[in-house]
């Protein structure tokens, strides 16, 4: 297992990368409650807190759900032709057999909103990029799968995870121990249109 030393925000934010490859090490209640407890800091309109969490950590329901998640990406056409556009390997990913959507993770915390209306999906994501800044803070490593939230929101499987009818899935995201330090990577100089003195 790599040591880490827990850092701080700024710190945490030029450190946080998509981690796709974790040990077997399964994450204890107590730090996923950390991370949840840093998530619904984030800020919310009209103090709405709209969110809602879905824990798994059962590695035979998510590797179901994965299996499911690629056989209905698949199946949607609208989908592959922008799988096939935007980055070939997806495509390639998706077929085969031994990928798993989850990276072999060995949690899914999945951000929900409990219903829908305005603001509700920004505020589940500042909760999302809180839950990850606070777990990279803590040494582990996330990834948000986008490409989870389709099958995470097919009634029946909302159904089984509790998420209300009107509510929905909005960012699943894998913790776990990642197997190496991710390296640092690099982004644009932010895009000023009009600065306005």
């Amino acid at each position: 297992m790599l040591t880490y030393s827990k850092l701080d925000t700024v710190t945490a934010i030029y450190k946080r990368r998509a981690v796709r490859s974790f040990t077997p090490e399964k994450l204890e209640r107590a730090t996923i409650k950390h991370l949840l407890d840093a998530a619904v800091q984030a800020p919310t309109a009209l103090h709405a807190e709209p969110w809602a969490f879905v824990v798994i950590q059962d590695k035979v329901r998510l590797r179901r759900y994965s299996d499911r998640a690629k056989t209905l990406l698949l199946d949607q056409q609208q989908a592959i032709s922008h799988l096939q556009s935007a980055e070939p390997q997806a495509l390639a990913m998706l077929s085969n057999p031994d990928f798993n959507i989850f990276y072999d993770a060995s949690a899914l915390i999945v951000v929900c909103c409990k219903a829908k209306g305005p603001f509700v999906e920004a505020d589940c994501w500042l909760a999302a990029e809180n839950l990850m800044l606070a777990a990279t803070a803590e040494g582990l490593g996330t990834c948000c799968i986008g490409f989870a939230v389709g099958i995470l929101n097919m009634p029946d499987v909302k159904a089984e995870l509790g998420i209300p009818e009107g509510g929905a899935a909005v960012a699943p995201i894998i913790v776990g121990f990642p197997r190496e330090i991710a390296s640092s990577g690099s982004r644009k100089p932010p895009v000023v249109l009009r600065w306005v003195p």
